[in-house]
């Protein structure tokens, strides 16, 4: 989407795109900040989480043919979490995909790759600033609280037309806009548009198409397109006001899985879900891992069951979240999205 603004209409001098204040706000935030004092996430509330999702892979790697080397690939991995668990459930279920895998990671933060280096000291790691740097061969993909981090546009209907939302002075202000939709969207009516998001599925659409393989992606937002305002910011695991302390605060947006599953689509892959995150676990045996732990650890087994309810319930992240597949052409229904 190219700007938005009519050509005689200029932002005033301090006014930012809305999606720029993001992408800036978030760079100052992972560069010199530990996320995870404001906020947390599946794998590290239950390691089950990771080991779940790196079994997923290790099936989807017997679907693809076996193929050696395969990437194994995350984007966004916190403190290398989810990697690690998922590393110790391949190796000790099937040796011979953890073998064939390189593990690569897309990370842009130096705090954080410290802290993903630490916890994967024992494996070989890759790091790139970005996904275009991967290596032209078969990968497997896992996203987990990816998406959610993209910068987004806002777009605000005003009685026949549209608005654009800017920043300026920590709080919004509107310029016209001429997107020229022609939604049946009621006044005030806010529509997002994620642009990252959008060439980051046709890249791994036209990637999968091209290589073969497979991405997980897992999030929170609706399964279907919608209007509302869903910018939020957190510190120390409370909501805050958005627009305020850029930098200092966790700032994202709902995922328009619609959106971007349309767009991978578009590149040639071939999608599955969303899903309910509970839903989806469950179905991969997450409640029985999570028993297993409990048994295993009984000084810990209400905090694991706690964690997996917290997981799965659809009162708590297993609804809100969703789980997104997508596959080249080649690959069967991937494991977890059987329709009953």
């Amino acid at each position: 989407m190219k700007s938005a603004l009519p050509e005689d209409t200029h932002p005033p001098k301090g006014a930012e795109r809305l999606d720029h204040f993001m992408a800036r706000a978030a760079a100052a935030y992972y560069a010199a900040r530990d996320p995870f004092q404001d906020f947390t996430t599946s794998p590290e509330i239950s390691q089950a989480f990771g080991e779940c999702l790196g079994l997923w892979a290790a099936v989807t790697w017997q679907a693809m043919g076996r193929p050696n080397p395969i990437l194994l690939v995350e984007c966004g991995p916190g403190r290398g979490s989810l990697m690690a668990d998922a590393l110790r459930a391949i190796a000790e279920m099937m040796p011979d995909f953890r073998a064939a895998l390189r593990v690569h990671l897309v990370e842009t933060s130096p705090l954080l790759r410290e802290a993903q280096a630490a916890k994967l000291s024992a494996a070989a790691v890759t790091w790139h600033e970005d996904v275009a740097a991967l290596p032209e061969v078969p990968m497997i993909l896992l996203a987990n609280e990816f998406l959610d981090a993209l910068p987004i546009r806002q777009f605000i209907r005003r009685g026949a037309s549209w608005c654009e939302r800017f920043v300026m002075h920590g709080a919004f202000i509107e310029l016209p806009s001429d997107v020229g939709w022609n939604h049946d969207a009621p006044e005030g009516a806010v529509r997002e548009v994620n642009e990252p998001a959008q060439h980051f599925a046709a890249w791994l659409g036209a990637r999968l198409a091209r290589h073969g393989g497979a991405a997980l992606l897992i999030d929170y937002g609706p399964a279907e397109s919608a209007f509302g305002d869903s910018l939020q910011a957190m510190r120390a695991g409370q909501p805050v006001e958005p627009l305020s302390a850029a930098g200092e605060v966790d700032i994202t947006a709902h995922v328009d899985f619609a959106a971007f599953a349309a767009a991978a689509r578009a590149a040639g892959a071939i999608t599955h879900g969303p899903l309910p995150q509970g839903v989806f676990l469950q179905r991969l045996g997450f409640m029985t891992r999570a028993a297993m732990l409990a048994r295993l650890d009984p000084a810990r087994a209400q905090a694991q069951l706690a964690a997996a309810h917290r997981l799965t319930a659809p009162e708590a992240m297993g609804r809100l979240f969703k789980a997104l597949a997508l596959c080249d052409a080649s690959l069967p229904l991937p494991a977890g999205f059987e329709t009953s």
